[in-house]
């Protein structure tokens, strides 16, 4: 039996298990395929596993609803934030926490002991197509690739992303065209996949297919992706407002990429394996 907590960030759900606390003696990957299950476990988009850092003040490890592991997650690093400034387990409003993306340093906003939002230095996107990673021979013309006749911007901010620019997004199939760009040839750690309507210079609406999940209400790193691309080749705004079926996020892309959003406590319980 070990205990948890249920939080979301803009709709994007995950179990938190302080790891510091609870050494279990399980796969992680097997875990996390019986809680995520919404129907016999808890139901979530993803397990966060809070752990000691040697480089760090902590380290998060975030683990998709499929049990695969990712580098990082722009949402889920907001709820461990709060979690941990919460439960008292730091006393600091700026601090870092480790991610198999890097060391990423965060800025919370309190009230109280209550954190309001917390602000994520996701650090410097990356183009290059060898580091994303990206399998593409073609010669690339404005920073896209195409797939099925769909124009695709990829880009890493510390995972995969692929973003497509449609003019309806409540409209679109998410599910057909998300899956196949997800598992696409050229993709060999799969990509998480954006699809962006802008709304004007200051304000863009996205939905997302997480790699690993499907679709979400929400992805942090996902909505900075999309003001990242939207950015560069849309020429909207550095400072946007993405609008997500969760919520809206706040992302600057002046120089390093900087997300802020809320995280809240949803329940909390334990539960027998």
């Amino acid at each position: 039996m070990f205990y948890f907590s249920k939080m979301q960030a803009t709709g994007n759900d995950f179990i938190i298990i302080n790891y510091l606390e609870n050494k279990l003696e399980y796969s992680f990957k097997l875990l996390t395929n019986f809680l995520c299950d919404r129907h016999f476990g808890v139901g979530a988009d993803g397990v966060i596993i809070i752990e000691e850092s040697k480089v760090s003040d902590f380290k998060m490890r975030i683990f998709n609803q499929d049990g695969t592991e990712a580098e990082m997650c722009g949402n889920g690093i907001r709820c461990f934030a709060k979690y941990v400034y919460e439960k008292k387990l730091i006393k600091k409003e700026e601090f870092y926490i480790e991610t198999l993306a890097g060391v990423k340093k965060v800025k919370l906003e309190v009230e109280g002991e209550s954190v309001i939002s917390v602000s994520v230095d996701m650090g410097k996107p990356c183009f290059e197509l060898d580091e994303i990673p990206v399998i593409y021979l073609e010669d690339m013309k404005d920073g896209k690739i195409i797939i099925d006749d769909f124009e695709v911007y990829p880009v890493s901010i510390g995972n995969p992303h692929s973003v497509c620019f449609v003019e309806d997004v409540e409209n679109f199939d998410v599910g057909k065209f998300g899956k196949i760009i997800e598992d696409y040839k050229y993709f060999p750690n799969k990509t998480n996949v954006e699809f962006v309507q802008i709304i004007n210079k200051r304000n863009i609406k996205m939905r997302v297919w997480e790699r690993g999940v499907g679709e979400t209400l929400a992805c942090g790193t996902g909505a900075c992706a999309s003001a990242i691309i939207s950015n560069k080749y849309k020429s909207t705004d550095n400072e946007l407002i993405v609008d997500l079926a969760g919520g809206k996020l706040e992302i600057s892309c002046l120089e390093n990429v900087i997300l802020k959003g809320n995280a809240e406590f949803v329940f909390e319980g334990k539960i027998e394996i």
